[in-house]
């Protein structure tokens, strides 16, 4: 199961090594990976893969977020399919 991983949050020091650490922690790969700086902005976008991961999907989704918080960055995971199907014209 594949899933698009966004970040966004005021630029600072160890955010992509923040997050691709705590998915590889779960057992979720990254297949890949687009970021850029807008002004003082971090923005990333991820494709990763959800076939291995260690907990339930909607607890990878609640950890993501919590932590997110406590590092002052928007994280939010969603399943591919569902992304897609959201964006549909």
């Amino acid at each position: 199961m594949r899933a698009i991983v966004t970040v966004l949050g005021k630029d600072d020091v160890g955010i992509l090594s923040f997050v691709t650490a705590l998915l590889a922690e779960h057992k979720v790969s990254v297949l890949d990976i687009s970021q850029t700086i807008m002004r003082e902005y971090f923005t990333m976008v991820m494709l990763v893969d959800c076939a291995q991961i260690d907990l339930p999907f909607a607890e990878l989704v609640a950890l993501m977020e919590g932590q997110g918080k406590e590092h002052n960055l928007s994280i939010h995971i969603q399943r591919e399919d569902i992304f897609n199907a959201m964006h549909r014209i």
